[in-house]
């Protein structure tokens, strides 16, 4: 009991870590980058990263062992999709006199994962803004998620499951966007959520089928341009790690909404072509109505998502900007 006297805050590992000469491997320079759930720092060879002390409604990294037992999740669910890419959980302790070391011998008071640092030129969004995607590159990336598709095991639920996970998805959605404080016009939100449950309640028997053809498997969870690099083989980082519930999904879902980020970036034909590799290889070509869904449904997550990041950033306009531009694209 008495360690948790002494235990260092975020702000001191963050510097820490901010430091160069703190590593265990020679680098020049180490830069460093905030999300909602982790700090991440780049050496000159590895990333490293530094989950925060934070709970929210599918997350819990309240406690130092809470965030190594999701490191080590981490590292084996992106083996998937990302081989060679994460390597390790590396501690970062407590030496003589209170001092801070990164893997070496001493009290463990946090854990990070440590990860081959990934060209910044060759991830997808960089690409995209660069115009250097080829359609080899896009042709590669379609296969590899195709062929992690057809590996994954069917998950067992019922037409009726699988509705009602899509339905409290979106209920939460409106009901957080709906908040006054948030800055989100009614007039954006109404519209495009109530069509969705709609479609659910009207219809379920786009969804139903989907399931009794074996489509729901455990995915990556977050399929964004910025976690595809187009190395050769490509791969594919940052998998949603904290919870599997929200891994349970559709293809055709998480490939539609790959599209939906594209589109974002500028870039619609970039996703329609990875959606098009996965439909040639597959045979598998769902309705027109059940894209129009996922791609409402996703932009609505999104939304919520962006609105989420008001409570630990300053930048109101950002967040509530981007908010509103899922919003357009979900309408």
């Amino acid at each position: 009991m008495e360690t948790k006297t002494f235990l260092p805050s975020l702000e001191e590992k963050v510097a820490f870590l901010s430091r160069p000469e703190n590593y265990p491997y020679s680098t020049r320079t180490v830069g460093k980058k905030q999300t909602h759930m982790s700090w991440v720092f780049l050496t000159d060879t590895h990333a490293w990263k530094l989950k925060k002390p934070v709970r929210f409604d599918h997350i819990d990294f309240s406690t130092p062992e809470a965030r190594r037992r999701d490191s080590e999740a981490e590292i084996r669910l992106n083996g998937r999709l990302a081989p060679n890419v994460y390597q390790t959980v590396v501690p970062l302790t407590l030496g003589p006199g209170r001092r801070i070391q990164l893997n070496r011998i001493g009290i463990p008071v946090d854990w990070l994962v440590r990860m081959r640092r990934l060209p910044a030129g060759r991830m997808l969004d960089q690409a995209i803004a660069d115009r250097t995607v080829s359609k080899e590159d896009l042709t590669n990336v379609g296969t590899l998620l195709t062929n992690f598709y057809l590996k994954a095991a069917p998950i067992p639920m019922t037409g009726q499951e699988y509705r009602a996970r899509l339905t409290k998805e979106l209920e939460i959605s409106k009901y957080e966007l709906m908040q006054e404080e948030n800055g989100v016009p009614h007039q954006l939100v109404t519209p495009v959520l109530d069509r969705s449950l709609r479609v659910i309640a009207q219809h379920p028997e786009i969804f139903d089928d989907r399931v009794q053809a074996g489509k729901i498997i455990e995915g990556h969870g977050d399929l964004r341009p910025e976690h595809i690099c187009l190395e050769r083989p490509p791969v594919i980082i940052d998998c949603l790690e904290f919870d599997r519930d929200l891994r349970i999904l559709d293809p055709a879902s998480e490939l539609t909404f790959l599209a939906l980020e594209c589109e974002r970036l500028g870039a619609p034909d970039t996703g329609a072509f990875i959606f098009n590799v996965y439909r040639e290889q597959t045979g598998d070509a769902p309705s027109e109505s059940l894209l129009e869904f996922y791609r409402s449904y996703h932009a609505s997550i999104r939304a919520r998502l962006a609105i989420w990041h008001l409570k630990d950033h300053d930048d109101v306009a950002k967040w509530t900007t981007k908010a509103k531009t899922y919003l357009r694209l979900a309408a």
